[in-house]
């Protein structure tokens, strides 16, 4: 019997060892300081820009910026990524700090998803802005999915951030950008995509 469970014993190790953990890390996220643009219009050509900024461990935060909306994308991109559009309808603007769920396996820790504040524009109130977390897929370099699964309404909702990593670490690994359908928790304004 004994040698029946040394085995039986080893093997929960095993899945132990396998199974990573999840934590978060935390970068600034400032244009001036963090960010080159890559693109930009001309005069007479509306206000838009394309911006590279530095992330998590050379994973980088790309951000287009149009009309005073933002669509910001975290990790490796397509070719095509310019493709895609997600943003609030709303003007909108990215918080300064962005939160990046990272698990660690061993010596290998590979940020999966990253939860990001935003403030919208609220047209009731233009002193106090609409607050919500974004929690989005990261891009690997082999992979080059990154998306918006989910949107938590912060503006008084304590629990915001908890319900956010629980969002991010249940979903973002599975989520087909493009095909699954956000998760929305809260009277978040309007967001959206578009694949041009």
């Amino acid at each position: 019997m004994r040698a029946l469970l040394i085995p039986l014993a080893l093997a929960g190790l095993c899945q132990a060892a396998h199974a990573g953990d999840i934590s978060s890390a935390y970068t600034d996220l400032d244009w001036k300081k963090d960010c080159v643009t890559y693109a930009q219009s001309e005069e007479g050509d509306g206000d838009w820009a394309s911006l590279a900024c530095s992330g998590y461990r050379g994973y980088p935060v790309l951000i287009g910026y149009d009309d005073a909306r933002e669509s910001v994308y975290y990790g490796f991109p397509s070719d095509d990524m310019t493709a895609v559009w997600e943003s609030f309808s709303g003007l909108n603007t990215a918080g300064p700090k962005v939160e990046w769920r990272i698990e660690t396996d061993g010596d290998k820790a590979v940020p999966f998803a990253v939860i990001h504040r935003r403030e919208i524009s609220n047209p009731e109130n233009e002193n106090k802005p609409t607050e919500v977390l974004v929690v989005a897929k990261v891009a690997q370099p082999e992979e080059h999915e990154g998306c918006t699964i989910g949107l938590v309404l912060a503006t008084g909702n304590p629990q915001a951030n908890d319900l956010a990593r629980k969002l991010a670490d249940e979903k973002a690994k599975s989520f087909a950008c493009g095909k699954d359908k956000r998760e929305v928790i809260g009277n978040v304004p309007d967001f959206g995509r578009v694949d041009n």
